[in-house]
């Protein structure tokens, strides 16, 4: 079964029970200003993990240390197993428990653009972030600064209208990113065309990292970068 084929029946087997993306970005959409948000398309991811090596050479991670991955996972489809491809990385919450929990301000939202980020000068490295985030192992400690790191879509980049590594690279031009407040902009007008989900609706962080084609059983998992992938290319 071509890959293409197989997301459409992992979509199909799921369709029932989305919860509409478009919705979540409401309240966002209030507040009338710029919001970046990404799209992650599941039937184009191949798992080939251009993005992760962009993003580690982009910001000087270590080998070992990911800003994001890609999980590779099976999925049972009625008598057959596939593996789903599952790029994982901050989710820029709009209601952060990470931003609650540290007790110097390192980490906070911009107000600019609603990327949550770290200053690596403030951080004591506490960890406390790392224990109230709900998705494990998007945060780690960075073994040369010896503060909490993350994802904060190439801040760097995207304030100077550039594309985030991992996007500029994705062979398969399955991530976009684009303010969610415009509502002419690409990601808008596939958040309106899809039934794409979130990871882990019901922790009530209100991510902004949206999936197409994710299947509902896998949205519900705690799915974290610190287990060893199931299957490997």
């Amino acid at each position: 079964m071509e890959r293409r084929e197989i997301a459409k029946v992992l979509l199909g087997a799921a369709t029932l029970t989305f919860i509409p993306a478009i919705n979540a970005v409401k309240s966002i959409r209030k507040k009338n200003k710029t919001h970046l948000a990404m799209l992650i398309d599941l039937n184009r991811c191949n798992g080939c993990k251009a993005c992760t090596i962009s993003c580690g050479v982009e910001n000087g991670n270590e080998p070992d240390e990911h800003r994001t991955e890609v999980k590779q996972t099976p999925i049972q489809v009625g008598d057959k197993q596939f593996c789903v491809n599952l790029p994982l990385l901050c989710n820029q919450c709009d209601d952060p428990s990470c931003v609650s929990v540290c007790p110097t301000e390192a980490t906070y939202k911009r107000e600019e653009d609603g990327i949550i980020a770290i200053d690596s000068e403030t951080c004591i490295g506490c960890n406390y972030c790392i224990k109230a985030c709900p998705y494990e192992g998007v945060r780690f400690e960075n073994s040369v600064t010896d503060t909490v790191d993350k994802c904060n879509f190439c801040v760097h980049r995207t304030s100077n209208g550039l594309l985030p590594a991992c996007v500029e690279t994705c062979i398969g031009e399955a991530r976009v990113v684009g303010d969610v407040n415009d509502k002419n902009s690409i990601i808008s007008k596939l958040l309106e065309e899809n039934n794409a989900m979130v990871l882990q609706y019901d922790k009530g962080t209100k991510p902004n990292v949206f999936y197409i084609g994710l299947p509902q059983e896998i949205s519900n998992e705690r799915n974290s970068l610190k287990n060893n992938n199931t299957w490997q290319r």
